[in-house]
């Protein structure tokens, strides 16, 4: 049993084909997770000379261990009022962006608009997402209170202690694989080069300005540098402590399981209070995703999988036959705030980082913000409250409350 997302299949470039990095780029993107590659194919569809280094390999950090939920409904919850309206405009560029992508792509990436279901077992859970509900109608968010019967009606396959649910029927999903391999692909065709194998280990300041960075290949200069480095832009070393990100990781552990006609799917996402489920049209099952503030801390734990696999099993009896086909973890990059991040650090200098769980959510919204930063040297409104700034409080030092 492979321990490691179900794999990423393309035509790679790996650590040799990276040795041939140019030595100068108009855009040089620190990062090859799915900002960083959404905002490296855009901005060389716009004719800019683009190279994406990545640390590790492509989708290494989060972006394969997703779920691939586009979900700003059942995610909405207490203290997001801010960034729901990010999540609805991203949602609302999701179908253009994915048409965009598979045109450039030639894949297509399981885009699913099947909504989600919120699940509640026993009373103190229906409360619990009786307030949620209250929340969405308070948010303008569509939501629907359903009955047990009535979530038993729409999911057969439910146990029949699940008491209530709310149905958001605007949520989407994609399949992350086919995401990734698919900008890939679109990034190669658009002429993108990328350098897996490559962290980045100090950027070039002139006079101010960020120039260029370097590897262990030696230097490459830049127009503009983009920081897209997910759950590792808080770590030490590339800025200032003035620029430090207040990101970190959160570790998850999610898995896959294989459906047949004999046990059975899903027809749509469903939540509940411990795991979420993600069918995809390939017959997988996806079960995430554990959070754990423990750093950078790697593997598969028997905990963790034990959580996710009694967590499925308390909603869908029919887990119990399906064979498990992977497992794995990932680190979800988190601000202070759970928001991103998405602004000017100093002149060449920018930052698209900070996503938490919802990177897969607010990806086209963040692409096409940093593209419009770059190109037009302004963010569009709807970016502009997710600046550095926020974290700091009149004096120009981050806040700790």
């Amino acid at each position: 049993m492979p321990i490691s997302p179900i794999g990423l299949r393309r035509a790679g470039q790996g650590p040799a084909a990276s040795a041939g990095l140019p030595a100068r780029a108009d855009i040089l993107v620190v990062g090859g997770g799915l900002i960083g590659l959404s905002i490296a194919w855009r901005l060389a569809e716009a004719g800019r000379s683009v190279t994406v280094l990545e640390r590790e390999t492509l989708g290494a950090g989060a972006s394969l261990a997703a779920t691939g939920m586009l979900a700003p409904a059942a995610e909405h919850e207490p203290g997001s009022d801010a960034l729901l309206p990010l999540a609805l405009e991203s949602l609302r560029r999701w179908p253009h962006f994915r048409d965009a992508l598979q045109a450039a792509s030639g894949l297509e990436i399981d885009y699913r608009q099947d909504g989600t279901l919120v699940v509640a077992i026993g009373r103190d859970e229906v409360e619990r997402l009786r307030f949620r509900y209250d929340l969405q109608r308070r948010s303008g968010v569509a939501a629907e209170w359903l009955s047990g019967a009535e979530v038993r009606r729409r999911e057969p396959m439910l146990r029949p202690t699940v008491t209530a649910g709310i149905a958001c029927p605007l949520d989407h999903q994609v399949d992350p694989r086919l995401v990734m391999a698919a900008l890939a692909a679109a990034c190669a065709r658009a002429g993108v080069t990328i350098g897996e194998g490559m962290p980045v280990t100090a950027l070039d300041w002139a006079g101010g300005r960020v120039v260029g960075a370097r590897t262990e290949a030696g230097w490459i200069t830049a127009e503009t540098v983009i920081l897209a480095t997910g759950a590792w832009s808080g770590e030490g070393g590339l800025l200032p402590e003035a620029l430090a990100l207040p990101v970190r990781p959160l570790k998850g552990q999610s898995l896959a399981l294989r459906t047949t006609r004999r046990t059975g799917t899903l027809s749509g996402m469903v939540w509940t209070e411990q795991v979420h489920l993600a069918p995809k049209s390939d017959g997988h099952l996806i079960v995430g995703a554990t959070v754990e503030d423990c750093g950078f801390r790697a593997g598969v734990t028997a905990g963790g999988l034990y959580a996710l696999l009694e967590g499925a099993r308390r909603v869908l009896p029919g887990v119990e036959e399906m064979e498990v086909e992977a497992v794995w973890s990932g680190y979800r990059p988190t601000s202070d705030d759970d928001a991103p991040i998405i602004d000017v650090l100093a002149p060449g200098l920018v930052a698209a980082t900070g996503h938490h769980r919802n990177g897969y959510l607010l990806n086209p919204a963040t692409a096409d913000a940093v593209t419009a930063l770059v190109l037009d040297g302004a963010l569009p409104d709807y970016a502009r409250a997710f600046g550095l700034g926020r974290f700091r409080d009149s004096q120009g030092i981050r806040a700790t409350a």
